[in-house]
């Protein structure tokens, strides 16, 4: 059954069901969620290049914003259920125990409103990724928001969450490649730009070279693959799938 669907209807289904709930927390969070899976290429770029795993149930996701990425774990993992993937999609976790952490008080509200009701139930911390505890994970996600913190406090992230990770465990980091000046200045006034739709002080922000980036994950004990992620933006963002070489 699984090779009756086509990628693109399967999108859809994913799409409508990972953003329903939203519904529940005001016309604000539903359409930022919409907005959000459907003109970012990461989501379905982590799905279609097999990036999550079906062995990869312990998720950890820094700077969760309203948990958007936990929503589509669970819809991700009702399709399989029911026989409807495509077979050209590897699987995912069939049941992801997430944890979220975000600094935003009305973010982890909207969340908690959202897919509070989710099983299992989502964690969601509202805390400081550079303070916060991080939990045993197979899967961590941060995208878009190690820039927030300087050199020495992203280094800092990095290592907790390297010793999070077990052997083979998983980091997908997205970070802007400030080499790319004209594309990074672009997400960089984007990215301020959101910041205050959604009603958050903007703050100052560090970059680093997508070599530098990549240098210090290599330093830090993870074996590095670079894919870009901005099909469709001006944007210059870089995935990057880090795996923990040994603990």
């Amino acid at each position: 059954m699984s090779n009756l669907i086509s990628s693109d209807a399967a999108w859809r289904q994913l799409h409508d069901a990972a953003t329903e709930p939203y519904r529940k927390a005001g016309k604000f969070a539903y359409e930022f969620a919409r907005g959000k899976l459907g003109r970012d290429p990461v989501f379905r770029g982590l799905i279609e290049r097999g990036l999550i795993g079906g062995g990869r149930g312990r998720v950890l996701d820094i700077g969760c914003g309203q948990s958007l990425f936990a929503s589509l774990l669970s819809s991700m993992a009702a399709m399989q259920a029911r026989g409807q993937w495509p077979s050209g999609w590897a699987a995912t976790p069939a049941r992801a125990d997430y944890t979220g952490i975000e600094l935003m008080p009305r973010d982890v509200a909207r969340a908690e409103s959202s897919i509070g009701h989710l099983q299992p139930t989502p964690r969601f911390v509202c805390g400081n990724m550079c303070t916060a505890s991080f939990p045993a994970s197979d899967l961590v996600v941060i995208l878009d928001v190690l820039h927030y913190v300087d050199h020495a406090a992203q280094e800092g992230v990095l290592r907790r969450v390297r010793d999070a990770l077990p052997t083979g465990g998983r980091l997908l980091l997205r970070v802007g490649d400030a080499a790319n000046r004209r594309g990074f200045a672009i997400s960089q006034w984007v990215d301020r730009t959101v910041t205050r739709i959604r009603g958050h002080k903007v703050s100052p922000t560090w970059g680093r070279t997508l070599q530098e980036w990549t240098a210090l994950l290599q330093r830090l004990g993870f074996s590095v693959q670079s894919i870009p992620m901005s099909e469709g933006t001006p944007f210059a963002n870089v995935l990057l799938v880090a795996d923990r070489i040994e603990a």
